[in-house]
């Protein structure tokens, strides 16, 4: 399988981003610490002004004609399963800890033809800046998992959108764009102050997950294939986390599974475009 122009992987989103199924109701990331947890709102395309011409006497404007309706729907505030019926599933990670353990778990996902979405705390890529390059480089998609990966309901308005914004500047810096998603650190779903600050940071929509594995809590590798396994469904949003031996043994394991029920692991935005 070729992996797509990131480019046109990261437009993707934008168009995105349909019916979000009801969440699972699972728990929360893990806190990052001792192992290890991105989009852009791209601008909308500004449409080139049209040069004023002479009227034409035989086609005069009809002040009468109502505007066109907009064609784009509005972006949903969130996002944890798609509904397009494709057998496909996203395959997230929480973008944080030994970065060794991470490049050993895009070696397995690239080995198994698996496309992956990585969350990035921005701490994270400020101390392991190759991270982000090697990321992108392999297919895969990049976004925003806050800049310290605090419990981000928790703070206020003000202090939320420095930790979104602080990680989104990072990533504009280390690869030419925010990315397309944001997740927020410490909680499974975003309040809607969590939505208004993540666009004001430029992230049209959250993206949130229907299936977790608890990978964090370092079960066995075969602990993290069967429950992984026996949640996921076409359209599902997997949460796990870079950082962790057995969520690297695992994965072969779990790509294996994908394909036998003909489920292809892709990127965020191909998953909701």
């Amino acid at each position: 399988m070729r992996a797509p122009d990131r480019r046109t992987a990261l437009r993707a989103g934008l168009a995105v981003l349909g019916t979000a199924a009801a969440s699972a109701g699972l728990a929360g990331c893990s806190d990052g610490k001792g192992t290890g947890a991105a989009g852009s709102a791209a601008p909308d395309t500004p449409n080139p002004a049209t040069p004023a011409g002479p009227v034409s006497p035989s086609s005069p404007a009809s002040p009468a004609d109502p505007a066109p309706p907009s064609s784009r729907a509005p972006a949903p505030d969130e996002v944890d399963h798609a509904g397009t019926g494709r057998a496909q599933v996203a395959l997230t990670f929480h973008g944080d800890g030994d970065p060794q353990l991470a490049q050993a778990l895009l070696k397995e996902a690239e080995a198994g033809q698996a496309r992956l979405t990585v969350l990035a705390v921005g701490r994270w890529l400020g101390e392991h800046p190759e991270m982000a390059r090697r990321v992108l480089d392999g297919g895969h998609e990049l976004g925003n998992h806050t800049e310290n990966h605090v419990d981000i309901s928790r703070l206020s308005p003000s202090a939320a959108f420095t930790e979104i914004q602080a990680c989104a500047a990072r990533l504009q810096k280390l690869t030419g764009s925010p990315g397309v998603w944001f997740r927020p650190s410490q909680t499974q779903h975003a309040d809607a102050m969590l939505v208004e600050q993540a666009r004001r940071a430029g992230y049209r929509t959250v993206l949130s997950y229907d299936v977790d594995p608890l990978d964090y809590e370092d079960p066995t590798a075969a602990q993290i294939t069967e429950r992984l396994l026996a949640a996921v469904r076409p359209g599902a949003v997997v949460s796990m986390h870079l950082g962790h031996q057995h969520t690297v043994a695992a994965l072969p394991a779990v790509l294996a599974g994908l394909k036998s029920r003909g489920l292809a692991a892709v990127t965020a935005s191909e998953l909701f475009s």
